[in-house]
């Protein structure tokens, strides 16, 4: 499983069409679920649950993006699971870590920490 957290410079909306741009613009990328939730504050959660078919684990990778600005700036939360081929071993190939990379490089142009 590979995790990754940054600090972007964008609404957590924007930055979710960021990456759903990135993966669903990908071979096998799809989005299987979607969860906005805005505040009386004005601030804002968004939840993305993606999937995509990873050739070298033969199997279909998730990746969670999870966005929030509750703090000052828009805090995004990547984690990307399920790529392992069996039961027994978690060993994917580097499929996760790939799939979360594709949504850091979907937002490394905002970073800001």
């Amino acid at each position: 499983m590979e995790k990754i957290d940054l600090y972007v410079r964008l609404s957590p909306m924007e930055a979710a069409e960021k990456v759903k741009d990135a993966v669903t613009g990908t071979f096998s990328g799809e989005i299987l679920d979607e969860y906005k939730r805005m505040l009386p504050n004005g601030k804002e959660i968004v939840m993305l649950l993606f999937e995509k078919f990873y050739m070298r684990s033969g199997n279909r990778a998730t990746l969670t993006f999870l966005a929030d600005n509750l703090e000052e700036t828009t805090k995004v939360h990547l984690s990307a699971g399920g790529g392992s081929e069996g039961m027994l071993f978690r060993f994917d190939w580097g499929a996760g870590a790939s799939f979360a990379q594709l949504g850091q490089d979907a937002l490394q142009e905002y970073r800001c920490k």
